[in-house]
């Protein structure tokens, strides 16, 4: 059965204080309601007080599972593929923390208790393709030998550029593997054309605010913090005491993650962690919790809203020559993590559409730039991304050509039917061969243009 937030239970410890506790959305309603899923994991791993709270939350189980009611819905056919253990090959595509990889290790679980397949997990960041191919030929003797398949799970597949992840084509055909791989980029851009059609594409959204709501108060157990009223600083934790936080506190970092699950469980931990470690014995407060996100980098969200604001403003600003405002939203993005091949792509097309015929060699540069932070690589891409960004901003600025080819588009859209090509101008014609080239020369006082369009000028407006 799906979860939902109308029918899940809170465990919570019997000293938490939640009398008047707020979760943005209604989620505080929700989350007190009776059912029976499952418990919070307990630290039962000596090792896992140093893993991330994030990897100590991840569910096992389907009905854990918190958010993508569309996707996950009950009735929904990812739901009942991964319930009969019949998961085809498919890209997992969704912003960051909304959980990809939760899915793939709920699917690895069900991989264990059948021991029908093998679970293997990549991540594209850290594994080549000697990893992949050493894997694969495991997977074909596991075939071969105990006539088990294979289900590979690649984190950030498109970190793989579209020639590696030819690498994948014949076991994923030939029904070797079953190829899950997690991607935060859209899948038609950043995938190989065969392999996508070959795989399908489940889009997981971003998770809501009680969703995130939800995942915070089941760790506050795991972590053993109490909720307490804003403004209960007068009273004290101490060593052997639960942590006392205030629902502000918690609502903020709710509200402010932006549906990352991730980024709220890791800024959670790092608040409660250094709290401890400080011998405070006072109240976790707002304060707190944004140290704790800036700790954990929340700056800047490379597939959320954050994103198509950042690169809108980086774009603006060299539009209007700012060359400070350029580079600080170039650092925003960089530091946020974002893609310098993405930025790079960028600059080619504005050196082109922006700066045009003003600047010859500004499109030159941009194209340079983008060649050499592909092959370069961070951190010393952000050198050749600001010299880009430099030049960019300072150029004269020239749309020209971007606008003649609008309105070159714009005439070719409103005719019915395209007029011929001028007999002078086609290839292979009994007219061109006896006449020679007749557009050399005296080409001005020959129609370039079909005879229906040859008053139009294009760069005259």
């Amino acid at each position: 059965m799906q979860l939902s937030m109308s029918n899940f239970t809170l465990n919570r410890p019997k000293r938490m204080k939640t009398e008047g506790s707020k979760i943005p959305g209604n989620a505080s309603q929700q989350a007190d309601q009776s059912s029976s899923v499952s418990p919070v994991p307990a630290r039962t791993n000596p090792g896992a007080q140093f893993k991330p709270l994030a990897e100590l939350m991840r569910p096992s189980q389907l009905e854990a599972f918190v958010g993508q009611d569309g996707t996950l819905g009950e009735k929904s056919m990812l739901r009942k593929l991964i319930a009969s253990n019949s998961v085809p090959s498919m890209i997992l595509w969704g912003p960051p923390g909304c959980g990809k990889t939760t899915l793939a290790h709920i699917i690895s679980q069900k991989c264990k208790e059948s021991s029908e397949a093998h679970f293997v997990t990549l991540s594209a960041t850290s594994s080549g393709v000697k990893d992949v191919k050493d894997t694969l030929e495991r997977a074909r003797n596991d075939q071969r030998m105990f006539k088990r398949k294979t289900v590979l799970f690649i984190d950030e597949i498109h970190r793989f550029n579209k020639l590696q992840q030819d690498v994948f084509l014949p076991a994923v055909e030939s029904g070797c593997i079953v190829l899950i791989g997690a991607t935060t980029e859209n899948p038609s851009v950043s995938l190989n054309s065969a392999l996508l059609s070959r795989c399908r594409v489940f889009v997981l959204e971003k998770l809501r605010v009680q969703d995130v709501a939800l995942i915070l108060h089941r760790a506050l157990q795991l972590l053993d913090v109490e909720l307490v009223p804003a403004g209960s600083s007068q009273l004290q934790s101490g060593p052997g005491r639960p942590v006392l936080m205030e629902e502000e506190a918690l609502d903020y970092l709710t509200g402010m993650c932006d549906g990352d699950a991730r980024t709220a469980l890791n800024a959670l931990q790092t608040a409660v962690e250094a709290h401890r470690s400080s011998g405070h014995d006072g109240c976790l407060t707002k304060a707190h919790v944004k140290e704790g996100l800036h700790k954990t980098h929340f700056l800047y969200d490379r597939a959320g809203d954050q994103h198509y604001n950042t690169i809108s403003a980086f774009i603006k600003s060299m539009r209007g020559s700012d060359q400070n405002a350029a580079l600080y939203y170039l650092a925003c993005m960089l530091t946020g993590g974002e893609d310098p091949r993405f930025i790079a792509r960028r600059l080619v097309i504005f050196a082109s559409e922006d700066i045009g015929l003003a600047d010859f060699q500004a499109l030159v540069l941009a194209v340079s730039t983008f060649e050499a932070v592909s092959k370069v690589g961070m951190p010393e891409a952000k050198i050749i991304l600001a010299h880009c960004t430099t030049y960019c901003a300072r150029a004269p600025k020239s749309r020209e050509s971007y606008n003649a080819y609008a309105c070159a588009e714009k005439a070719v859209q409103e005719q019915e039917r395209l007029p011929p090509v001028p007999l002078h101008l086609r290839n292979n014609t009994s007219y061109t061969s006896h006449s020679g080239q007749p557009h050399r020369g005296q080409s001005k006082e020959l129609p370039f243009l079909p005879e229906p369009l040859k008053h139009l000028n294009f760069f005259d407006h």
